[in-house]
């Protein structure tokens, strides 16, 4: 391998600590050459120094690039592209332009509070310093320029100035992002190369077009609009104007109807004035019969009060004779009420005398059926035999009923003894069933989630319920299911180390049971199910490689395995694929000693209260390389089944229900034995009570004898002696009939008395009616001159009213004719030129109403105008005035943006057309050489949308193939690379920027393609006056050609480098030429 001229490495001790990384000073780079030669080689903004302490891998690194082509080489791992993002966020780059952490905290090397960045730019008068101070604690970072406190705005606006773009993948193309390149679209690349590689003002002509196009798409739309409504608006007026004509007729006769509405108060107001003299004449004679009349109604009145006292002392006398015949009515009323009495009495004793013959009638037909009942009963009793040899059979009867009736005590006993153990065991039972429903709510609770998250798989489940005879072996549900954490807050572990895929999968116990079962819900049910197999010799038993007491020193608690209950086949699988077994929990200890844990223990995960760690070896240097995630909450695995509990109660279940039924067919067995007692009982009964009731026959018709023939004898003995009883009420009768006589004759008396008083009454009566009668003959004539009196006032009381109302009318005619023709409250005269006006109209209010009939059927003729019409019309006619003028002045701007986007479009298209068929030539150069074929294009559908242009890329690495647009998904990845970098280098003799950045785009070339770009860059990054170049790559193929202004930074990695501070550039390069000298 050709040696390079210039080249520099970097070195990294055992501990971790990264030495200083670069090359000698620009002044001492180029062995026995021009120093000044090599320093002018610098172009404005690029890199001088890059510094980094505490950052990423680095303890303490300075580096020093060259002017051109800088190869960064170095193993994975070894930090090459920390100082790309040591770059890109020392110059005020996001986080996001890098891919890594999204924090700038994050790019802190662990174990430290705070990072630091310092990169030195290269200007002609004095170079830029830049330095950036990362906290971890808030990601906050202190910016400093040239040694003073800066911003990181202020930072951005440096950059700028120096046309640094680490946003730009044209200039800036880190590791994460080199496949995003071949992502973008064909606007976004030829934003990013105007950006890149056109001159300042390129990208603000094309932003500039794209806003004038715009604008002048919305004026367009608005001359469009504005003519469309101008047109309208002068169609409107031009339909408008006949009707401002016929407004003006219609106003010539409202004129005069005003002017007839102004007359007409006049003449109604002459008429109101001759009406209230007319009216004034009549009140004062009416008034003169009024007090006429008053003085001919005195000597009446006193008549009528004479008679009325006449009549009040004829209504006293018939007062007192109506209060006397009350009295005597009332005394006749008293006798009435006596009489009526004793003819009641009456009634009573002959009602008396009637129930006494009922009485004895039916006391001889009772004794006569009684006689015949005693006579039917002793034929009875002698027909009937005597059963006194029936008693030793009841007797033996009763004593069997005793036997049954203690038997069926005894089962009684026997029944409700177990009827009280079924209960206590049905308690148990609902005790039982109550407990593993809690567990199945668990399980369900699980099951919910699942089928939740993952349909597919819940549905497989319910089938494999339904359908286990079809297999040989046991099929386990998904994992997630089977396992029981012994306590929910170490889920969280176990959902971290177990993928999603296998916390889902069913667990078989045999392959052929696992092809069966995902042919027919895969293949028939197309459903998205995984499966898995376990291993054939269990693994749920391995012991962990060391016991978990000699890591409790470093805070390990248990294994994962100690976590979780699970079936064997389950737990085979698990330990067998995961590991769980050999896997522990720390807690907030181990991550205080993390690192010593990883060091001393060797193990390979870690799990600690929040975080998992990850352990692996370099391949190259043995070195420890470890990786922490932070553990994402659990989900699924968060509820506590305790599946001994569970077991035990399936079994307490099985036990209780065997102990119920055994209990319950014991009691069907007494229930039965109480049924056939129970027959027993009623068939021995039934006999005893024919016996006894043929034994107790005969005594019953003696004894129903013996009260039959008491009773006749006691019916013989209430006979009623019926003459004697009448005798008693003939005498009762006579003495209520002579009582009856006397009330007779006093109620006679009475009467008449009352007729007396009745005739003196009628006799005062008469009178009363004479003096009544004179009375009511004055009382008329009374009201009748009252009458016409009441008349007369009432006509004079509305003569002088409608007097008074015809002034106020007058009055108010008056002021409203003044009104009318706006005159002065104080004229009573018609103005001359009114009346003049007045003159040519009628003079009666009939002719007036008519004529304004007239001119207002005339007016009404003109309907749908008001004076709206007219100031609408002139309103629009105005409108259009302005409307014209401003669709004038909009016209005048779209003229102006269109020169205005003709002159940039010139100024903007031909440049870039220039700058594309340049970048083409060397883009299909650089393709040529490499036996390939490439071509760049300016590509735009339509030339007048300027947000539509774009640099579209084409190749073709076949020569059977046609050239095919650069796409991430018809390319492969090497030929996107090799496209990516050939694009770059064809921008590299055109790029304003200072320097550019490609980090590993060579990782997917085939060796041929790799050699090729390799030679191109060195060729192309190596000339005079081109920009900084950076090329970072983990490995380089043999025999490459080197260039003479090429700088290689070798970042070297090993347990036995030296410290920063004991590395001497100057010495090592003193005895590699002693060295070479000897040779």
């Amino acid at each position: 391998m050709a040696a390079p001229k210039r080249k520099s490495s970097g070195q990294r001790e055992s501990g971790g600590k990264r030495a200083p990384t670069g090359r000698q000073a620009p002044q001492e780079a180029a062995v026995g050459g021009d120093e000044e030669k090599v320093v002018n080689h610098f172009v404005e903004g690029s890199i001088v120094r890059i510094k980094m302490d505490n950052f990423l891998t680095y303890d303490s690194c300075e580096i020093r690039p060259g002017p051109n082509l800088n190869m960064i080489v170095g193993a994975n791992g070894t930090g090459k592209s920390s100082i790309v993002c040591a770059i890109c966020l020392g110059l005020a780059g996001k986080t996001s332009f890098i891919g890594r952490g999204d924090k700038v905290g994050l790019y802190v090397k662990r174990g430290y509070n705070k990072g630091y960045i310092e990169l030195e730019l290269y200007r002609p008068t004095n170079n830029l310093i830049v330095s950036r101070e990362i906290s971890v604690s808030n990601n906050q970072s202190v910016w400093q320029i040239n040694g003073e406190h800066a911003t990181q705005k202020m930072v951005e606006e440096q950059t700028s100035a120096l046309n640094i773009q680490v946003g730009n993948l044209c200039q800036f193309l880190p590791q994460e992002k080199v496949g995003e390149f071949a992502k973008m679209s064909k606007i976004e690349l030829l934003e990013a190369t105007e950006k890149s590689v056109g001159p300042p003002e390129m990208y603000k002509f094309h932003s500039d077009l794209k806003n004038y196009h715009e604008k002048e798409k919305e004026l367009e739309n608005t001359c469009k609009e504005k003519t469309a409504a101008l047109e309208k608006m002068k169609q409107r007026n031009e339909r408008n104007e006949q009707d401002v004509q016929r407004y003006y007729e219609r106003q010539r006769h409202l004129d005069k109807i005003k002017m007839l509405e102004r007359k007409r108060p006049w003449v109604e107001y002459e008429a109101a004035r001759q009406e209230h003299e007319e009216v004034k004449h009549f009140r004062d004679q009416l008034k003169q019969e009024l007090k006429a009349l008053k003085e001919d109604q005195v000597p009446m009145t006193r008549k009528i009060q004479a008679v009325e006292r006449q009549c009040r002392e004829q209504e006293a006398k018939i007062k007192e004779k109506v209060s006397e015949i009350k009295k005597i009515s009332l005394e006749c009323k008293q006798k009435q009420d006596l009489l009526e009495r004793k003819d009641k009495e009456v009634e009573e004793v002959q009602q008396n005398l009637r129930m006494k013959n009922d009485e004895e009638i039916d006391r001889q037909k009772r004794i006569s059926n009684t006689k015949k009942m005693i006579e039917d009963l002793q034929n009875e009793l002698n027909a009937t035999r005597n059963y006194d040899h029936v008693q030793p059979e009841i007797d033996q009867i009763s004593s069997a009923l005793r036997k049954v009736q203690e038997d069926k005590g005894a089962a009684d006993s026997e029944k409700a003894e177990l009827r009280r153990e079924k209960e206590n065991l049905e308690k148990e039972k609902r005790k039982v069933m109550t407990n593993i429903k809690r567990l199945e709510d668990m399980m369900n609770f699980k099951e919910g989630k699942l089928r939740d998250r993952f349909k597919d798989t819940y549905n497989a489940v319910l089938w494999l319920r339904k359908n286990r005879s079809k297999f040989h072996g046991h099929i386990y549900e998904p994992i997630m299911l089977e396992l029981n954490m012994k306590d929910s807050r170490n889920a969280k572990y176990i959902e971290n180390h177990i993928s999603m895929n296998d916390l889902r999968a069913f667990v078989c116990v045999n392959m052929d049971d696992m092809g069966a079962f995902l042919s027919e819900v895969r293949d028939k049910q197309r459903l998205k199910v995984n499966a898995v197999c376990a291993p054939s010799n269990s693994a749920a038993g391995r012991p962990p490689t060391r016991p978990i007491q000699e890591l409790q020193n470093y805070g390990f608690v248990s294994y994962l395995r100690e976590l979780i209950d699970a079936p064997e086949p389950v737990m085979s699988y698990l330990c067998e694929q995961y590991r769980v077994y050999d896997v522990p929990i720390g807690t907030a200890r181990t991550k205080s000693m993390i690192e010593k844990v990883i060091r001393e223990t060797q193990l390979r995960q870690i799990y600690t209260g929040e975080e998992r760690y990850s352990v692996k070896k370099s391949s190259y240097s043995n070195k420890i390389i470890s990786s922490n995630t932070a553990l994402r909450e659990a989900q699924f695995l968060t509820v506590q089944v305790d599946v001994e509990e569970r077991r035990r109660l399936e079994d307490q279940s099985k036990e209780v229900t065997a102990n119920l039924d055994a209990v319950e067919s014991r009691i069907a067995e007494f229930s039965e034995t109480q049924k056939h007692l129970e027959r027993k009982d009623n068939e021995l009964r039934t006999k005893k009570k024919e016996l006894l009731e043929m034994k107790s026959k005969r005594r019953q018709l003696e004894q129903k004898i013996s009260t039959k023939n008491d009773s006749l004898k006691q019916m013989e003995l209430d006979a009623i002696n019926l003459q004697e009883e009448e005798q008693k009420a003939n005498a009762k009768m006579k003495a209520i009939y002579t009582q009856k006589a006397k009330l007779v004759s006093e109620l006679t008396h009475l009467i008449r008395t009352c007729m007396r008083l009745n005739m003196e009454k009628v006799s005062f009566v008469l009178e009363t009616t004479s003096l009544t009668y004179q009375k009511n003959r004055l009382e008329t004539e009374c009201k009748e001159s009252a009458t016409e009196q009441k008349i007369k006032e009432q006509q004079y009381t509305e003569l002088d009213e409608k007097k008074r109302r015809l002034l106020n009318t007058c009055k108010e005619r008056m002021k409203a004719a003044r009104q009318t023709c706006d005159l002065d409250p104080n004229q009573n005269d018609i103005p001359p030129e009114l009346m003049t006006a007045f003159q040519s109209l009628p003079n009666s209010l009939d002719e007036i109403d008519a004529s304004l009939n007239e001119e207002r059927s005339r007016a009404s003729c003109f309907t749908g105008l008001n004076s709206s019409v007219v100031d609408e019309y002139k309103r629009r006619k105005q409108e259009i005035e302005n409307l014209s003028e401003e669709l004038n002045k909009k016209k005048n701007e779209l003229e102006t943006y269109k020169l205005n986007i003709s002159q940039v479009k010139e100024r903007w298209l031909n440049p870039l057309k220039q700058l594309v068929e340049q970048i083409n030539v060397k883009f299909s150069e650089y393709f040529r050489s490499m036996q390939c074929a490439g071509e760049i294009d300016l590509h735009t559908d339509n030339e007048e949308e300027y947000d539509k242009y774009g640099i579209r890329i084409r190749v073709k690495f076949r020569s059977s193939t046609q050239l095919h647009e650069l796409t991430p998904h018809h390319q492969s990845g090497g030929e996107r690379s090799v496209s990516t970098m050939l694009y770059l280098m064809a921008l590299q003799e055109l790029n304003r920027c200072p320097f550019r950045v490609v980090d590993e785009i060579n990782q997917g070339m085939d060796p041929t393609n790799e050699r090729r770009v390799f030679e191109m860059v060195v060729r192309t990054a190596c000339k005079k006056n081109t920009s900084q170049y950076f090329f970072i790559t983990p490995k380089l193929l043999q025999n490459l050609t080197y260039a003479e202004y090429m700088t290689v930074l070798c970042v070297y990695n090993g347990p036995h480098m030296l410290p920063p501070g004991k590395w001497n550039l100057k010495a090592f390069l003193r005895r590699r030429r002693r060295v070479q000298v000897h040779n």
